[in-house]
């Protein structure tokens, strides 16, 4: 987040703990395209401590790197790029792009830095995502299930009392099969019965 401080003219940029930073400083191709270009750290009003350089002559556009800053040089455009990365409390502080061409040095770019802490986050956990789905079945598909169990209940009850009654029959056919003098004797005593209301009824 650049900010220029015209006064002094000073780019602010923010940055958040363990985060990145990325700054571009431009200057004339034409006239500075194979000078030195640097990033350095100011110490006092006369030192500037240096950081990291970009490479010269031999693809001048690959990132050069000096533990978590890299720096990159576009002889076409004229842009020094130069980004911090994991950013800590102690890499706050005062820069330069920098210039140098034998032995004339001059500064691209004031850039001040400034780390910001990083904010907690205070949302609750989740919760576990079963216990939310056993919370959320639908009251219809209570009812749904309720009806399926019932009605596979009611269909083996009807197949018990059917096979019941089948077995209680078979059983009376076997007696019967092999009891049939029971069946005579009933006949029997069933013609008896008969006779003896047809002579009662020729007396009369």
């Amino acid at each position: 987040l650049p900010a220029p401080c015209a006064a002094e003219n000073i780019t602010v940029v923010h940055g958040v703990e363990g985060g990145s930073i990325s700054i571009n400083c431009t200057y004339n191709p034409r006239w500075q395209r194979w000078s030195e270009k640097s990033w350095c750290k100011q110490i006092d009003e006369s030192t500037c401590q240096h950081v990291v350089s970009a490479r010269r002559f031999w693809l001048p556009f690959l990132k050069n790197r000096n533990g978590t800053t890299s720096i990159s040089d576009n002889i076409y455009d004229g842009v020094l790029t130069v980004t911090m990365k994991r950013l800590k409390k102690q890499d706050a502080g005062l820069y330069q792009c920098k210039s140098d061409y034998l032995g004339e040095t001059s500064s691209l770019r004031k850039v001040q830095v400034q780390v910001m802490t990083a904010l907690l986050e205070t949302q609750m956990p989740e919760e576990p995502r079963a216990v939310q789905s056993i919370s959320s079945i639908p009251p219809e598909a209570d009812f749904t299930v309720f009806y399926i169990i019932a009605g596979f209940l009611a269909m083996k009850f009807l197949v018990v009392v059917l096979i019941f009654i089948i077995g209680s029959h078979r059983k009376n056919r076997e007696a019967e099969q092999k009891n049939p003098s029971l069946n005579e004797q009933h006949f029997a005593a069933h013609l008896a019965q008969e006779g003896i209301s047809l002579s009662w009824e020729s007396t009369a």
